[in-house]
């Protein structure tokens, strides 16, 4: 994995070396290079590792997913703000399954840092509420199961939440 400031270093060589083969009458190689500049300016937005690891949480391999994650060292240099709202959601995903406490710190974490897509943030604060009533904290998990209803658009939450909600009832 290449810093994040490296993959703009590249991206910029990348420009460069394109504006030299256009001034070279090699109009076919700048053309190419100013597409692969494309890549770099990609990884930069989107981690490759994090992008691993969504795939393997996909085919619910944890393990996998782990791996690819511990791959990044020092995630608060490595990554832009949004890839280490990523970066905590993922672990949070793996770590739901064991260590409740563990993964609300990194839900929270997620939250605070951000999510580009309101479905992620959306179950983070199911995940969140989920681990609120577990702990008997009714209005806690009230008040975010409201915000996972108004960040659920398209609906696809809407069962989980209602059986939320009957549990709740029981607290």
């Amino acid at each position: 994995m290449f810093h994040r400031f490296i993959k703009l270093i590249i991206a910029g060589l990348l420009v460069a070396t394109a504006v030299w083969q256009f001034t070279e009458s090699n109009i076919g190689n700048g053309i190419f290079l100013i597409l692969l500049t494309v890549i770099p300016i990609f990884l930069y937005y989107k981690n490759e590792f994090i992008l691993m690891a969504f795939l393997k949480l996909r085919k619910q391999d944890f393990v996998g997913a782990k791996k690819w994650l511990d791959k990044i060292k020092n995630p608060e240099t490595a990554l832009v703000r949004k890839q280490q709202g990523y970066y905590n959601y993922l672990h949070g995903l793996m770590t739901s399954q064991t260590n409740l406490h563990q993964s609300e710190k990194y839900f929270k974490k997620a939250i605070e840092l951000g999510l580009n897509m309101n479905m992620d943030l959306a179950v983070a604060k199911l995940n969140l509420a989920g681990i609120a009533m577990s702990r008997r904290r009714k209005m806690e998990a009230t008040s975010l199961l409201n915000e996972v209803k108004k960040l659920d658009k398209q609906g696809m939450l809407k069962d989980q939440i209602a059986m939320m909600k009957e549990q709740l009832k029981k607290i």
